[in-house]
């Protein structure tokens, strides 16, 4: 098995959304923000490669939304996931499978383009892999998250015979080497592949964790649809890692890639933190 960051580009967010309930006049330590109180974040997907398989999981905001959309987000920086798989000498259509953590546009946008006026997948030679829980809450959006579920980054997989679901099913075995974890709180049935590589255990934390700076517990995203349950589970995970000495890869953290853990008197805290290519 070969790991591989995919890196498709950075974008911003309101800062108070991202922490919650914390101040700014702490969190903004560890995430600056700028003059309209957003801060900068990484789009940032994992290939496995694996045998004949080719796993990304998630895909970035992708560039098929309008321009006036695009522009709440600010988009920036030279990478974008096309560019990024061309680096390693692959292409979209080499991609054998896309695991969707869940379908909110900064995860799932790139999964689908427009070409000529039509919504098709960008991998058309992939399976695309949710589940059936969190397919319906995403297909049949409550008012708060709407936003965030756009049907045209979803339904065009269901139309394109591609879509496949996991069995919801707690560390369920989904390929070699490969389990998923389910988490709830930042919206429902969230999937979190669990990787063995290398003798080490690294997790995909998706919106878990999204960076460095939420590992003290109370800091939880606004965003999320069930901060208690959040808590709850962000507190099991830590435990579990920090025994476990997991390596957990970030998808929104716009500095650190990967980090481990560590316990000191203010709770479970980072112990070191290095890219992927140095495991």
């Amino acid at each position: 098995m070969k790991l591989h960051t995919i890196n498709t580009g950075l974008f911003k967010l309101d800062g108070g959304a991202m922490f919650g309930v914390v101040p700014k006049a702490i969190w903004q330590k560890t995430n600056p923000a700028d003059a309209n109180n957003l801060c900068t974040w990484a789009m940032r997907c994992l290939l496995i490669e694996e045998g004949n398989q080719l796993i990304l999981v998630d895909t970035g905001i992708g560039n098929k939304q309008d321009e006036k959309f695009l522009s709440h987000y600010y988009l920036h920086g030279d990478d974008s996931l096309e560019k990024s798989l061309s680096q390693l000498g692959f292409g979209m259509a080499d991609i054998t499978d896309i695991f969707l953590t869940h379908l909110h546009f900064d995860h799932v946008g790139g999964a689908i383009v427009r070409e000529n006026e039509k919504l098709l997948p960008a991998f058309k030679n992939a399976k695309y892999w949710s589940n059936e829980k969190h397919w319906q809450w995403a297909v049949e959006p409550n008012a708060r998250e709407k936003a965030s579920f756009l049907k045209e980054n979803i339904l065009p997989i269901q139309e394109s015979g591609q879509l496949n679901f996991v069995v919801e099913k707690e560390n369920i075995e989904w390929q070699k080497d490969i389990s998923i974890s389910f988490a709830y709180g930042h919206t429902d049935a969230m999937m979190l592949p669990k990787i063995s590589y290398k003798g080490k255990t690294i997790v995909y934390m998706a919106d878990l964790l999204p960076s460095v700076g939420h590992l003290p517990l109370p800091y939880v995203m606004a965003y999320d649809m069930f901060p208690l349950k959040t808590l709850t589970e962000k507190q099991a995970f830590l435990e579990e890692a920090v025994e476990n000495n997991y390596i957990l890869f970030l998808e929104h953290d716009p500095i650190n890639e990967c980090c481990t853990l560590q316990r000191t008197e203010k709770g479970i805290r980072v112990s070191q933190t290095f890219k992927l290519s140095e495991i």
